[in-house]
């Protein structure tokens, strides 16, 4: 769903094969010349930070790289380890919901929320607010405290997402998509009445579960329903698809 991150990998993989173009070595990387993934992902990521001025991470370039079909991925941003995950939905459906309201990472809290993390584990003399333990954000000042215990949880909210789509409990994941959304509105506060609005009319109509997705501050909802629940005629259905590549002439 990332376009500034699909337009990125896009370039950067037709700008590789223009380079190797008239040269007699075969390409055995999907199209991206002597770079491994990761450099192109980080590569990537440099125009977001440097050029932009969005403070964005690896996950969309990563996402875009490493795609696959009828599957997820779980990311270890520390290592930058890549784990495939099953998400095998059968009859049930993944759809997004434009809010409305667009987003830009360099001109909303984004940026903001990414310094107080930082800030967070300054105080806590940590390297990343996954080595720190709930009973430690009592010594955080307020809002601190809360962009702590929403990274603490959303970390938990994840290892029990993968749990769940490996013992094929979708319903369990509805369930950590509506609690993810509500901690990112809660506690890291980057929602907007907008986006609040679009997850609370999609729960209405049935949706098993909602999340902003994205960096927030506005943009879309992607919304889990079950087999046989209808969603708005103006949303859209998704499903995980093949990562970037070449395609053939």
């Amino acid at each position: 769903l990332s376009s500034s991150a699909a337009l990125e990998v896009a370039l950067c993989l037709a700008l590789s094969e223009l380079g190797r173009a008239g040269s007699d070595t075969a390409d055995r990387n999907g199209g991206l010349g002597g770079m491994d993934r990761l450099a192109v992902a980080e590569l990537c990521a440099r125009v977001e930070n440097d050029w932009v001025g969005a403070r964005t991470g690896l996950l969309d370039q990563l996402a875009c790289l490493h795609g696959t079909p009828h599957g997820g991925m779980l990311i270890d941003f520390r290592t930058l380890h890549v784990e495939p995950v099953p998400l095998v939905l059968e009859d049930w459906h993944l759809v997004v919901l434009d809010s409305g309201e667009r987003h830009a990472h360099a001109s909303s809290g984004y940026n903001e929320r990414r310094a107080e993390c930082t800030r967070a584990c300054e105080l806590l003399g940590v390297d990343s607010l996954r080595d720190a333990g709930a009973e430690q954000l009592a010594r955080l000042p307020p809002p601190l405290d809360r962009r702590a215990a929403h990274v603490i949880g959303e970390n938990r909210r994840v290892r029990d997402a993968v749990f769940a789509l490996q013992a094929n409990d979708l319903p369990a994941v509805g369930q950590l998509l509506t609690a993810s959304h509500a901690s990112l509105r809660d506690l890291y506060e980057a929602s907007t009445p907008a986006v609040d609005a679009t997850v609370d009319r999609l729960m209405r109509v049935g949706a098993a579960g909602a999340r902003v997705v994205g960096g927030g501050f506005g943009g879309s909802v992607l919304a889990l329903f079950a087999p046989g629940v209808r969603w708005p005629a103006e949303a859209r259905e998704v499903r995980p698809s093949a990562g970037a590549r070449l395609l053939d002439e």
